[in-house]
């Protein structure tokens, strides 16, 4: 042993953590407490109409009027004045009946149209970042142009080229319309996104004799996911709230769950708005459900292109 190895001092033991009990706790932040009451009212605020919507549609028709409009029920669902007599149950129960049609198809109509939009903004998107043409950019521009067209601005042509083309009044005309006015915003999303995967992937897929399209389908669509969660969950919600191009493009008897609840809700204004509630609830359960399983994944595939690589 060294004279140096004798004389070096030993290393000093780590410091025990401190037990919860023993750590230093935050004091009174203003800022804090503020921003917290700020979100909670907000809360509130967004919360009243759900509060409506649900009291309502769990009170029979005699016990709906706007004097007891923000009570609760007198009578619960389970309750009645006579055997037999309207409870909640039956609105929920009349909904449902009134929706049920009109939900399958709107299912029909919003899967294919969000797989579909994604798939095509995908490759849309990779052609723009990564596999560059002459005038790209122009091109996309010419793409994003139908970001900023008012739905409203286009609904007398797209009625006229119906009439023309003689497409059915029905989930079909609904789905090709959604597809093609969905292709914006996806490949938007999908080219903000590629551009972060590194170039010498692209690079090596070249030197390999890859093409266009086996570098699509092996390097690049696996590498989607995030963009696909975010696309999917976009097109899929606007496919099922949508109600301008149903109102002009589609009836009653092929429309989608949007169309039947308006037709529940205009008769509900002289008999039973109870049954109107629940229906608004029934419809919004699949949009909500989508949010709440997928919700952390839709916002990580928003900032997963935001920074480039």
């Amino acid at each position: 042993m060294t004279v140096t190895e004798k004389t070096r001092p030993a290393p000093a033991p780590a410091p025990l953590p401190l037990s919860p009990a023993l750590r230093p706790r935050r004091g009174f932040s203003l800022g804090r407490t503020l921003k917290y009451t700020i979100l909670i009212v907000f809360v509130f605020i967004v919360m009243i109409p759900v509060y409506v919507l649900i009291v309502t549609s769990l009170k029979p028709p005699a016990d709906v009027n706007p004097a007891t409009s923000w009570g609760l029920p007198v009578r619960w669902p389970w309750q009645s004045e006579t055997p037999g007599g309207a409870t909640g149950f039956d609105n929920w129960s009349a909904a449902y009946t009134a929706l049920a049609p009109s939900i399958g198809r709107t299912f029909m109509l919003a899967i294919p149209a969000a797989l579909i939009s994604a798939l095509l903004g995908s490759m849309n998107g990779f052609v723009l970042s990564r596999w560059r043409f002459p005038h790209a950019n122009l091109v996309f521009t010419f793409i994003l142009f139908g970001m900023f067209i008012p739905y409203q601005a286009v609904m007398t042509p797209l009625v006229q080229m119906k009439s023309t083309l003689g497409l059915p009044s029905d989930i079909s005309t609904l789905l090709l319309v959604h597809v093609i006015y969905g292709l914006p915003i996806c490949t938007l999303i999908f080219r903000n996104y590629y551009v972060s995967i590194p170039m010498e992937l692209m690079e090596a897929s070249r030197v390999d004799g890859a093409g266009m399209m086996r570098t699509y389908w092996s390097i690049v669509l696996p590498l989607s996911l995030p963009g696909f969660v975010v696309t999917i969950i976009w097109q899929f919600t606007n496919a099922w709230n949508d109600f301008l191009f149903a109102m002009f493009l589609s009836d009653t008897a092929g429309g989608p769950v949007s169309l039947a609840l308006n037709n529940l809700a205009q008769g509900a204004q002289l008999a039973n708005y109870g049954t109107a509630m629940a229906g608004a609830l029934i419809a919004s359960l699949p949009t909500l459900l989508v949010y709440i399983i997928l919700g952390k994944y839709f916002i990580g595939g928003l900032m997963s292109g935001s920074v480039k690589s």
